[in-house]
């Protein structure tokens, strides 16, 4: 791709994220909560696995949807639960969440489990985003911090289902995407679940 039309991609995807996410802070507080509450009704019901499965999920920043009650569902079916944990600019790492474990800032504004947790490796990826279409692209923050992570999965060999998890106020028509992108396995809104054929 040439530098201009690099320049040009990039700029694109910025108006998309910056849109998106303006829908998203304009949602009212408490609906947020109704409809992160809807959300983790959807995926509790669809997501299948076996117990001591491994699942990645985070806790809010900003206007992002609220996975904790997910998650806390999620553990009392079997589940291994992980968050998310900036090393650096370029690396994240999935640090184990136990009950008893202290919380600590672990980067971009996030909380969870300190250096001492246990680093694993998701078997399933519930993961933030800005923006994404109907055909399971995304656009994240920008950081391309779950892009690695998940080159890195690939890389090692495993096959972690990638499950967006959003308010149906960010989904836009089209995300431009690279040959090098890989597209979620399904978005779940506080509309339902929405798989997809990748």
């Amino acid at each position: 791709m040439a530098v201009n039309e690099e320049t040009q991609f990039r700029e694109r995807k910025a108006r998309l994220r910056e849109a998106a996410l303006s829908r998203r802070d304009q949602l009212d507080p408490v609906e947020r909560i109704e409809m992160s509450l809807g959300a983790c009704d959807h995926c509790d019901a669809w997501l299948d696995f076996q117990p001591g499965a491994i699942v990645s999920g985070f806790f809010p920043i900003r206007s992002e949807i609220d996975l904790r009650p997910l998650m806390d569902r999620l553990r009392a079916r079997g589940a291994r639960l992980c968050l998310p944990a900036v090393l650096d600019r370029q690396t994240i790492v999935f640090r184990e969440l136990l009950r008893e474990a202290a919380l600590v800032k672990t980067g971009f504004g996030t909380v969870g489990p300190g250096a001492d947790a246990a680093i694993l490796d998701p078997d399933i990826l519930l993961m933030p985003l800005a923006a994404f279409d109907a055909s399971g692209n995304r656009i994240g923050y920008g950081a391309g911090h779950y892009d690695r992570a998940i080159a890195r999965l690939l890389a090692a060999g495993r096959s972690p289902r990638l499950v967006g998890m959003a308010f149906s106020v960010q989904e836009v028509d089209s995300v431009p995407c690279q040959s090098h992108d890989v597209a979620l396995h399904a978005v779940v809104t506080e509309k339902g679940v929405r798989p997809f054929s990748n």
